[in-house]
């Protein structure tokens, strides 16, 4: 989708209100041309992965998918320094599969600012900059956007929603970093999480409020307005900190956002029914069409966290729980999606590492559906 604005063409990376992020953190969850297949039942139709892997963007051609790529931070030093490797790496790993795969974006690292490298913090600008310049002189700008996804580690306040606004320590680099992205029209994109939020500090906020069930709110005395849920808060704090910043009418997309189905003993929220409670009401959400209370008019877009359990992520339990899908191709838990195989049936997916078998589709429709594919 693209849109024209002061004379010039500008790429919009999202289609619709609803995306998914397509972890790859696993040695046992389905291979890309399933994964396209599940997808495209689901009716999803934005992703994000966080490389640019050669297999994947094969899959998704001629799928209709839009597919935003990652260029993972490892890179970013390297990237930073000339735009020749900036040329060279776009030219690799997104020009090729054009237009057959329908790449819209390109993520320049994940959660830098605000991160624990702090060299980081200093090369993604020229990272960000060398890419675009490639994406130019490709003549590519107008097809894919660039953008740099941000946590919830960049802001010295978030609450409540009108308090919002970024660290000092973050200010130096994200101004300028602003500054790029609202010349080449990209939004903010923020990881936002409510679980994670809640897990942190259960004792003080409502898991009514996180999970969009019935609460009494936040009222944000500042503006005059009343939150009925801690996503739209936490979006409502970053248009704060934009606007702080001096970018009030940069968009915000929320990168990642989702809740886990299992956790450690000190993750308590992390069950199957708070995690579907919160991505059936996401999707509702979402699906209205609707903006904030701050910013009524920008209609709220989202990648969900995530396509699957990814079982070889570190850290807490939590980290390997949070899809949408289990490893077989069957649904977590049911919010409107079909699987791949019927949440009861054994799996006859081809998994990722395995040779070629025939692969049984149970889209679980009315007609009961079931398509037989040679892969």
């Amino acid at each position: 989708m693209f849109y024209y604005l002061e004379s010039v063409v500008i790429a919009s990376a999202f289609t619709g209100t609803y995306g998914v992020n397509y972890g790859r953190i696993a040695d046992n969850i389905p291979r890309p041309e399933s994964v396209v297949t599940l997808m495209k039942a689901a009716k999803i139709m934005n992703t994000r992965i966080f490389d640019a892997d050669h297999e994947v963007l094969t899959a998704f051609k001629g799928s209709g998918i839009e597919i935003m790529v990652g260029l993972p931070s490892e890179f970013l030093r390297d990237i930073s320094m000339s735009e020749d490797r900036a040329m060279n790496w776009v030219k690799e790993n997104v020009e090729p599969f054009l237009p057959g795969t329908r790449i819209v974006g390109i993520a320049v690292g994940n959660e830098i600012l605000g991160g624990g490298n702090q060299e980081l913090w200093e090369v993604l600008l020229p990272a960000v900059k060398n890419v675009h310049n490639a994406l130019e002189r490709l003549q590519l700008a107008d097809k894919v956007q660039v953008s740099s996804p941000h946590s919830a580690a960049v802001f010295g306040a978030s609450y409540p929603p009108s308090a919002g606004e970024f660290k000092e320590s973050v200010m130096p680099y994200m101004k300028p970093l602003l500054e790029f992205f609202s010349q080449i029209k990209s939004p903010f994109y923020i990881n936002t999480y409510p679980f994670l939020a809640y897990i942190s500090d259960p004792d003080h906020i409502d898991l009514n409020y996180a999970l969009f069930k019935k609460n009494p709110g936040v009222y944000d005395q500042k503006t005059n307005l009343h939150y009925d849920n801690m996503f739209e808060a936490q979006i409502d704090a970053s248009y704060a900190a934009l606007e702080k910043a001096g970018f009030e009418k940069m968009e915000v997309i929320v990168s990642e956002t989702g809740w886990a189905s299992r956790g450690d003993p000190n993750e308590a929220a992390a069950t199957v029914s708070n995690a579907r409670t919160y991505n059936l009401n996401l999707r509702k959400r979402l699906l209205k069409k609707k903006g904030t209370p701050y910013r009524p008019k920008r209609v709220v877009k989202a990648y969900v966290f995530a396509m699957f359990n990814e079982n070889l992520k570190p850290g807490p339990t939590s980290e390997r729980n949070f899809g949408l899908f289990k490893a077989d191709g069957s649904i977590s838990y049911s919010i409107g999606f079909t699987g791949l195989v019927p949440s009861s049936a054994k799996s006859l997916i081809t998994m990722k590492g395995f040779g070629s078998i025939q692969l049984m589709f149970y889209t679980m429709s009315a007609a009961a559906l079931v398509l037989l594919i040679s892969l």
